[in-house]
């Protein structure tokens, strides 16, 4: 819901949840969950990279997918908090992987975002590239001020996303996130919590003026402005 308020001749916009949204770049669709994409999203959520920087269950079920699709993802947008899109592939819409916004601030304008890529789909830009188009609809579109990651310390991928995209190193929260790693017993299914430290990366719209452009000209992708 948008409501315009007139202050000392300007106009305010106060606004207190996203919209359900498709944003759609060359190569991806990011839009709502659906029933359909259950099979390959529990796929996804149990591939070892994925569990061990997640805090998701494990192992991932169907009922967690479902009640991911059905009741999670939705209420996060109608709540105010966030919005999670699954990430598609334009021509075969095939899940690439999911963009979650959530921690969201609506008086500093402000949110937090997380990504997941599907195995067969990493090393092709497609968390940079969803990413970057979610945060042009945020400073463009819905006026936020301040988008911020946080990246576990040995997460070097998703620590190439935040630099590619522009992000700034704003420091580290020690032992911050609880991450997974093997284990030699199978007692516990294979895996063992361990804390890690967050890099913290704050993104603010003056840093991603031009970075479309450098990654096209490095041979990936333009501009983003296809959302409805």
């Amino acid at each position: 819901m948008l409501c315009f308020y007139p202050v000392l001749g300007m106009e305010l916009r106060m606004t207190t949840t996203f919209p359900s949204i498709s944003i759609s770049t060359d190569r991806l669709v990011m839009r709502p969950f659906e029933m359909a994409d259950i099979p390959a999203y529990i796929e996804m959520m149990n591939d070892e990279a994925v569990v061990a920087w997640m805090d998701g269950p494990n192992p991932y079920t169907q009922v967690d997918a479902e009640r991911w699709v059905r009741r999670i993802a939705p209420a996060e947008r109608t709540g105010g908090q966030g919005i999670a899109l699954a990430v598609t592939e334009f021509l075969t819409q095939r899940l690439v992987g999911s963009v979650r916004l959530l921690n969201t601030d609506w008086r500093t304008r402000s949110t937090e975002v997380r990504y997941i890529t599907a195995p067969w789909a990493r090393g092709e830009g497609y968390a940079t590239e969803s990413v970057l188009a979610i945060a042009e609809w945020l400073f463009r579109d819905q006026g936020l001020e301040r988008i911020e990651l946080r990246t576990p310390a040995d997460n070097t991928a998703s620590q190439q996303v935040a630099q590619k995209l522009g992000c700034i190193s704003e420091g580290v929260l020690r032992n911050a996130r609880i991450a997974r790693t093997r284990t030699e017993n199978g007692t516990d299914g294979g895996w063992t919590d361990i804390r890690t430290d967050l890099i913290v990366w704050g993104l603010l719209p003056e840093d991603l003026e031009g970075v479309a452009e450098q990654l096209a000209d490095a041979g990936g992708y333009g501009t983003y402005n296809d959302w409805k």
